[in-house]
This record gives C-alpha cells, sequence and structure tokens, in this order.
C-alpha cells in the first residue's frame, strides 16, 4: 500500500446516522477508532473522502424503506463534529447506499491517482458493502478498518465484514494496523 495512491473513504459518519434520525449507538463507540485512522492518515498524506448520504427532501428512493433521513442541507446531513472535516478531505455526495452510484467519486480517484480503497464507517452490511462491491468492479484493492467500520447490531457487522473479505477479497485490518502501515 503506498500512501499517495491510498484514499480512506468514510461511509455515513453523519449527524443523522450517529446520533439522529438513524442513531446507532454502535456507530458512536468507532468515532475515536475513525479518528485516530483519519489522523494517521492525514499525517501521511493518504487522501481522505467522505462519502455522505444527502438525500433529496421528500422523494429520494431510500425514504420509503429508511423514512427521511440526511436530507440535503440539514444538521442530520452533516460529517459528525467529532471527525473535523479539514480543508484537504474531500466530500462526495450520495442519494442511495454506495459511494460511487450516479456519483464522481471514481472519477475523483482516477485524477488523484487511487488504487487502494480503506473502507469505514456505517454500515457494513449496507452502506460500506455497496461501496466496497461497486470499488471492487471498478478495480480498486479494498481494505476495511475493521474496528472504524460497524453496524446497528454485532449480527449485521459480523456478517457484513465476512462478506466483504469472501466475496470480494478485501483485506480486514484495524486501525493500529493501517496507521502503523502509513508511517512505515
Amino acid at each position: 500500500m503506498e500512501n499517495k495512491k491510498t484514499a480512506i473513504l468514510v461511509v455515513d459518519m453523519l449527524n443523522d446516522f450517529v446520533t439522529g434520525a438513524l442513531q446507532c449507538d454502535r456507530g458512536l463507540a468507532i468515532v475515536p477508532n475513525v479518528q485516530r485512522l483519519l489522523r494517521g492518515a492525514r499525517e501521511t498524506g493518504v487522501t481522505v473522502v467522505f462519502c455522505n448520504d444527502s438525500h433529496l427532501k421528500g422523494i429520494d428512493h431510500e425514504f420509503k424503506i429508511w423514512g427521511e433521513h440526511a436530507v440535503r442541507g440539514t444538521y442530520g446531513a452533516q460529517v459528525i463534529d467529532e471527525l473535523e472535516l479539514c480543508d484537504k478531505d474531500y466530500v462526495v455526495d450520495k442519494r442511495r447506499y454506495s459511494g460511487f452510484f450516479h456519483t464522481d467519486l471514481d472519477l475523483l480517484l482516477t485524477e488523484l491517482g487511487i488504487d487502494t480503497v480503506i473502507m469505514t464507517g456505517l454500515h457494513a452490511h449496507m452502506c460500506v458493502r455497496h461501496t466496497t462491491a461497486d470499488a471492487y468492479q471498478l478495480g480498486y484493492n479494498v481494505i476495511v478498518a475493521s474496528d472504524a467500520t460497524d453496524s446497528f447490531t454485532e449480527e449485521d457487522y459480523v456478517a457484513g465484514i465476512k462478506y466483504l473479505k469472501e466475496v470480494y477479497g478485501a483485506r480486514i485490518a484495524t486501525v493500529d494496523q493501517l496507521v502503523e502501515e502509513f508511517r512505515g
């Protein structure tokens, strides 16, 4: 893994997912690990990309399943303050589970020369899974930060991580392992 060719994809670490409309206590629990991962990345030149739900009020397809959440322009659609969005970070808005589906994420990563993505955020069995699927289909190497990714339940998390490893060949690593690798 080369730092300049690696990007962390932070999926849906938003107010509505952590403490709001779709509150996930397990999401709150991973915040310190995500913070450490982002700090290590920023200190060593690893790109950080936030892939954020940003729905259009009243019309987005996901509302049929999850109710209104992360509506564009609202507090609920903002990255949680604890992750301290930086000027060098990138933000990609998404209206479906995958950070790649009908967004410019692939174009951004291509222009940055990225060949490896590190997945983190919520939810291992849904948005992280679908973003990973598209990353795999597009030819990216995929790593999952196991202790900086979670789901509503332990069962969903375990199933999600297992799927990412078995189906997409994702490497599973801890934040400590990844930060050590960033520092060479």
